[in-house]
């Protein structure tokens, strides 16, 4: 059995990740292997729960295997997920986060916080731990847009702890003041704001945490930067070119931070602002596409009543464009980190 075991991984070291553009055994994705009579039984480890490419695999392992190696006949294959985790938490946040990524855009009316959301439960929907931090101190709209309006936190060993919507922990200034009041802060106390957002709340083990910033280029985004190892952002912008200018912008703010681009989400694409802006952009700036979401009257109703459209209507093609989304965020975190010299390597991780 050994002989043949030893056969069943050669042939798996042909099969390479396609986003990662190694092989899955170097990448230890192949564990607990197991020959029993002609089926050899194992599990693929993915790097994001979100994955999309379970039938590539699939069929990429039976090429690889069936007919290379005569004694086996057919393949069992269970499936595990496991975050990269991002070294640079070390000593700089004494919580227990595997990524931060932020949601941006260089201009308010976008729809950002509605892609954060919907990408925020797009990613738990596929199985991952996921926070959701509303960094839009001043203004929040989180609460609204989950549905946790007159939600309050509460309390327990000084520690507060987040609500929780669509399996989305979710932290947000308009959970702790009255929303009927504006709340009034200088550039040091946002930045302290935005760190207890972080430090104090328990949010037990997160694989995403979600930052849906304020637009524009201001204090927020810097103190986030600063205090923060942030994986990467991911930038909103609708098509048209006075949208597509500030999202330049922010992307060369992000540039100067050196936070990575994870890449771009064109909002509300439709022939009322036209298409293709920000796919342009994405082209111009040589970073992904993360995908287009059509301007659809259903998801401005599930910002509105706190009902995700990716979740509640997930046939609709926003919400297939959302889900497209997560999926395409997730992989380009795990290209982004494990790429990284900063990022724990996959073949060392539990």
């Amino acid at each position: 059995m050994t002989d043949v075991r030893d056969q069943v991984m050669r042939a798996l070291s042909t099969v390479i990740e396609p986003e990662l553009h190694r092989d899955i055994v170097s990448l230890n994705m192949v564990r607990d292997l197991t020959i029993d009579g002609d089926t050899a039984r194992f599990t693929i480890v993915l790097t994001t729960p979100a994955c999309p490419l379970k039938n590539v695999f699939i069929e990429s392992c039976k090429r690889a295997v069936l007919g290379k190696v005569p004694a086996i006949k057919q393949l069992d294959i269970q499936w595990d997920a496991q975050v990269p985790t991002d070294r640079r938490m070390t000593g700089r946040l004494d919580v227990p986060m595997r990524s931060i990524i932020a949601v941006a855009s260089g201009k308010g009316g976008v729809g950002k916080s509605t892609v954060a959301t919907n990408l925020a439960v797009g990613l738990a929907e596929a199985g991952a731990k996921v926070g959701l931090i509303d960094g839009d101190i001043l203004n929040p709209n989180l609460p609204q847009m989950t549905g946790l309006g007159s939600g309050r936190p509460r309390v327990a060993n000084n520690m507060m702890l987040p609500l929780e919507a669509y399996g989305v922990k979710i932290m947000s200034t308009g959970f702790l003041t009255d929303p009927s009041k504006p709340l009034i802060l200088r550039g040091p106390m946002l930045h302290g704001a935005i760190r207890q957002l972080f430090t104090d709340v328990d949010w037990g083990e997160i694989d995403y945490m979600i930052v849906d910033l304020p637009p524009g280029t201001g204090d927020a985004p810097l103190s986030l930067a600063q205090s923060f190892p942030l994986t990467g952002v991911v930038i909103v912008t609708q098509p048209q070119e006075v949208a597509v200018a500030d999202a330049l912008r922010s992307i060369a703010m992000f540039d100067q931070l050196n936070v990575p681009i994870l890449g771009i989400v064109e909002n509300m694409a439709g022939d009322f602002f036209g298409e293709g802006g920000g796919e342009s952009l994405a082209q111009e700036r040589n970073v992904p596409f993360l995908g287009r979401i059509p301007l659809n009257a259903d998801v401005r109703k599930g910002g509105d009543y706190g009902r995700p459209i990716v979740v509640t209507d997930p046939d609709n093609p926003a919400g297939q464009a959302f889900r497209a989304v997560a999926e395409n965020t997730a992989a380009r975190i795990s290209v982004v980190m494990l790429q990284s010299a900063d990022v724990i390597p996959l073949n060392i991780i539990g």
